[in-house]
């Protein structure tokens, strides 16, 4: 691999001078570096196993584009993201010449439009990976082309597009797709989502980041058709319930869970969440109002893989958080704006917390933990991050920290 990113000073010249004794080179990265003329491109001839181009953000000739339709070299990765001058008539051209393209990357190319996804998908019918956040001019009939013709796709980012539930009914048809990334997506719904969770088993990785249609029915679905899932996110649905934390209870194979700002969970979600996904590592539950200590003690207990979390605006207080502390593994914590959070409890926490290499705390409490106990966590690899934010929501969104959930069978 050759990395010049950033380089904007790099040309042609420079380029055709470190040729000698790369000649097996597969992969080369320009990412935010000069602009793709045909002089630099050409340049690229000279490895014949050339495979994989990057050249995020860097600005887009034709005279470039032309020549990087006719390399020799059997290119089987493209990435165009943040790409300036990129339009349907310079994709088209490109894919059209790179057949075998097998993944594709073409996030936050905003002058691309329907046409652009119909010749790719006509053309490259192997990609396995299609990322394309972002791209603004797409219209939803275009995500049903994906799913009726790239059936190998493995990866597919929709973040903040136009998908609708009959794009998604399409694309459930890629039986092989292990990450989903639909996040910002108003247009899907249960409906869609139901499709894909009982169509694509494979399912690793999904991303519904305030796509805020989706409610428990679709969050059910991915749980009761996808075992292998290993990681969601879910934050700030208002959606979404309990329920939706005992459906992914369901995965026992769950490493990350982010429900952030979903004010409809409770620590009885987390009590499933805990019980059922042992091998949890990262979890974020930052502006769940409604979860308590009560949530943190079956994560002391259950969740021993645990290595990451942020609490912040939790209802969690001392006796919630030493009991957190108890978890060995736990190396990085954010704890901002805890309800009834003492100093004396966030040391005896700190103490605890054997693994600590990185806490953020509110800048209130520095100076009133004592310097030994921080000199000490320091002295053993951990730094501390001050942060000084205000608190963003009224104090109505607390909850009673004492309070007792119902249980939830295991």
């Amino acid at each position: 691999m050759l990395n010049l990113s950033n380089c904007q000073n790099v040309t042609h010249t420079g380029l055709s001078s470190l040729i000698n004794g790369t000649e097996q080179l597969q992969q080369i990265i320009l990412a935010y570096g000069s602009s793709v003329t045909s002089d630099l491109v050409k340049c690229l001839n000279a490895y014949s196993k050339l495979q994989s181009i990057k050249l995020d953000g860097c600005t887009v000739t034709w005279s470039g584009i032309k020549a990087m339709a006719s390399l020799h070299s059997p290119v089987k990765e493209l990435s165009l993201s943040k790409c300036l001058g990129l339009t349907d008539d310079g994709l088209s051209f490109l894919v059209q010449s790179h057949k075998d393209l097998r993944k594709l990357d073409i996030t936050c190319c905003r002058k691309i439009t329907y046409t652009s996804i119909d010749i790719i998908t006509n053309s490259c019918t192997s990609l396995t990976s299609l990322r394309m956040e972002s791209c603004s001019l797409v219209p939803k009939e275009a995500f049903v082309l994906i799913g009726a013709r790239c059936s190998f796709l493995e990866e597919l980012d929709a973040t903040d597009n136009e998908i609708d539930d009959e794009g998604l009914k399409s694309i459930s048809r890629c039986s092989k797709l292990s990450i989903l990334k639909l996040g910002i997506c108003s247009n899907i719904s249960d409906e869609g989502l139901a499709k894909v969770g009982s169509s694509c088993s494979m399912l690793k990785e999904v991303d519904l980041y305030r796509s805020v249609a989706i409610s428990d029915a679709g969050i059910a679905a991915i749980g009761d058709g996808c075992p292998a899932l290993e990681m969601i996110n879910i934050a700030y649905n208002d959606k979404i319930t309990d329920n939706s934390l005992v459906s992914l209870s369901k995965c026992r194979m769950l490493k990350a869970l982010e429900i952030r700002g979903c004010l409809g969970v409770s620590s009885i979600g987390l009590l499933a969440i805990a019980v059922g996904c042992k091998q949890l590592t990262v979890l974020d539950i930052k502006k769940c109002f409604n979860i308590n200590d009560n949530g943190m003690l079956p994560l002391a207990q259950f969740s021993q893989n645990l290595k990451q979390i942020n609490l912040s605006y939790c209802s969690v207080t001392d006796v919630g958080l030493v009991a957190l502390a108890s978890i060995s593994r736990l190396q990085n914590m954010t704890i901002l704006h805890l309800a009834g959070l003492t100093p004396n409890g966030l040391a005896a926490a700190l103490l605890a917390c054997r693994a600590l290499t990185k806490v953020k705390l509110h800048a209130s409490f520095r100076p009133l933990l004592p310097q030994s106990i921080l000199g000490y966590m320091e002295a053993h690899g951990c730094v501390f991050h001050w942060r000084d934010k205000a608190f963003q929501l009224p104090c109505m969104f607390w909850t009673n920290a004492k309070e007792e959930p119902s249980k939830v069978a295991p």
